[in-house]
C-alpha cells in the first residue's frame, strides 16, 4: 500500500508543464480509465492525424502502455481524469517520454527502469520517443483548432 501512496504523491500541477506534457498525462489517465476514455483518446488522435495516421499513432501509444504494463515493477498510480495535480508516477512517465522524444534515449531508458524491468527499458524508451513526437503534434493540432474556433465567425439561427 505504501508504494501506491508514493506513486500518487503530488509533484506538480498540469498547468505547470507544457501543453503537450499535460496532453500526454491526460491521455494516460483517459486510457487507463476504460473504454470511454480510450474512445476519447482515439477521437483526439483521429481529429488531428486523420483516421489512418491516427490509428497508427494510437497503436504506438497503446503498445507503449502495454509493454509498460506487461513488464512493470509495480502498478503505476495515476490521478483522476479531472484532477489538476500530477502524481509522481505520471511525472516519471512524462519525463521519460520528454527525454525520449528529445533524442535522449539513454536518459529515457534509465528513467524507464523506474517503471519496468531493465531488460525492457530500451524498448520502452524507443516507443516513448515516438509517442512524445506524436503527442507534441497532437497538442499543436488541438491548439490550432482552439485558435480557429476563437477566430471563426459564429452566427445564431
Amino acid at each position: 500500500m505504501e508504494r501506491d501512496i508514493r506513486g500518487a504523491a503530488m509533484v506538480g500541477q498540469l498547468t505547470e508543464v507544457s501543453p503537450w506534457e499535460a496532453e500526454l498525462i491526460l491521455n494516460l489517465r483517459l486510457w487507463q480509465d476504460g473504454v470511454r476514455g480510450q474512445d476519447h483518446v482515439w477521437n483526439s488522435y483521429a481529429r488531428v492525424f486523420g483516421p489512418q495516421e491516427g490509428r497508427a499513432q494510437l497503436d504506438v501509444f497503446e503498445q507503449l502502455l502495454w509493454v509498460i504494463e506487461a513488464n512493470m515493477i509495480r502498478p503505476l498510480v495515476r490521478h483522476g481524469v479531472a484532477c489538476r495535480c500530477i502524481g509522481s508516477d505520471e511525472a516519471v512517465f512524462a519525463n521519460m517520454v520528454r527525454f525520449a522524444s528529445d533524442g535522449e534515449l539513454h536518459e529515457a531508458s534509465l528513467i524507464a527502469t523506474l517503471m519496468v524491468r531493465p531488460a525492457h527499458a530500451e524498448h520502452v524508451a524507443l516507443l516513448a520517443g515516438e509517442v512524445g513526437t506524436a503527442t507534441r503534434e497532437l497538442a499543436r493540432g488541438h491548439n490550432a483548432a482552439r485558435d480557429g474556433l476563437k477566430n471563426a465567425p459564429f452566427t445564431m439561427h
